[in-house]
C-alpha cells in the first residue's frame, strides 16, 4: 500500500485526478494533515481543523464491478467506516445515513464522496474521498450536526494509528465487495440510518413523515409515506429533518 503524506493540500480528491490512472497502484493512499479545500457531496465543501482530523483520498480499481452495480462500492466504503468506528466506540450508535454518511446518534463523523472514471465501459479507477473528524472539538456554527470522536469519548486520538485502523477494514471489506459483492447491501441496510422507522424529511420543500423501506440497485432511497405513498429519492430529491 502507498501512502503518500501531505502538510498541507487543497484537495486530495484533486490531486488524485492528476495521477496517471495507468501507473498508479490500487490502494494508493493521498492523506493531508491540513486540506484547504476539500470536496463534499453536491459540491459541498469538508470542513476541518487543520491537523485534527483525518482527511484522505483513495484509489481503487474495481473493474470487477459492473457499471449497474457500481453503488455497492459506495455502500462497501461506508461499511469499512462503520467497521472501523464500532471498533473504536463499541458502546455508541454508529449507524450509515443513506447516502453514505457515516453517524454517531444523531450527529454527524464521517462523509464520503466517491468519483468514479469510467473507461470504455468500465469502471477503471475509484477516487474514494474519506473525512472522518478525530480530535476536533469545536465547529462552524453553520455545520450541521457534527461530531468527533474526541467529543463522543472525550479522548485524544492518533490519527495515523485510525488511518491504519480504517484502511484494515476497507481492505476487509473490499474483498467482500469482489468475492461476494451483492453480500454487500444486505449488511449495509442492516447500518441504515433510520430504516423501518417513520420519520420527518423535506421534500420537494414539504415536510412529510415517511419510512426508509429499502435502497435500490442505482443507489435510490426507497421510503413510503404514512398514506401509503412509495417514493424513490435520488440524492438531490430528499432531505432529512434531524
Amino acid at each position: 500500500m502507498d501512502i503518500r503524506f501531505f502538510d498541507t493540500l487543497d484537495s486530495t480528491n484533486k490531486y488524485c485526478k492528476l495521477l496517471n490512472t495507468d501507473s498508479v497502484e490500487e490502494f494508493t493512499v493521498v492523506w493531508a494533515g491540513n486540506q484547504t479545500a476539500g470536496l463534499g457531496q453536491q459540491g459541498n465543501v469538508w470542513v476541518s481543523e487543520p491537523y485534527k482530523n483525518l482527511t484522505f483520498s483513495l484509489i481503487l480499481k474495481p473493474t470487477f464491478l459492473s457499471l449497474s452495480d457500481q453503488w455497492l462500492l459506495s455502500m462497501t466504503l461506508a461499511l469499512s467506516v462503520s467497521d472501523c468506528l464500532i471498533e473504536i466506540l463499541p458502546n455508541h450508535n454508529i449507524a450509515i445515513k443513506w447516502p453514505n454518511d457515516i453517524y454517531i446518534g444523531n450527529r454527524k463523523v464521517c462523509g464520503i464522496l466517491v468519483t468514479n472514471q469510467i473507461t470504455n465501459g468500465i469502471i477503471s479507477q475509484a477516487i474514494c474521498g474519506i473525512g472522518l473528524n478525530i480530535n476536533q472539538t469545536r465547529f462552524p456554527d453553520w455545520v450541521p450536526n457534527p461530531t468527533s470522536l474526541a467529543i463522543e469519548s472525550g479522548n485524544t486520538y492518533n490519527i495515523k494509528n485510525v488511518l491504519d485502523h480504517l484502511l484494515q477494514s476497507v481492505e476487509s471489506r473490499y474483498r467482500q465487495l469482489k468475492n461476494d459483492p451483492y453480500s454487500i447491501k444486505p449488511d449495509y441496510l442492516k447500518r441504515l440510518f433510520r430504516l423501518g422507522i417513520p420519520s420527518p424529511y423535506i421534500l420537494q420543500d414539504k415536510r412529510i413523515t415517511a419510512t426508509i423501506t429499502d435502497v435500490d440497485r442505482h443507489g435510490h432511497l426507497l421510503l413510503t409515506t404514512l398514506d401509503g405513498e412509495a417514493l424513490n429519492c435520488d440524492i438531490k430529491g430528499i432531505q432529512f429533518v434531524i
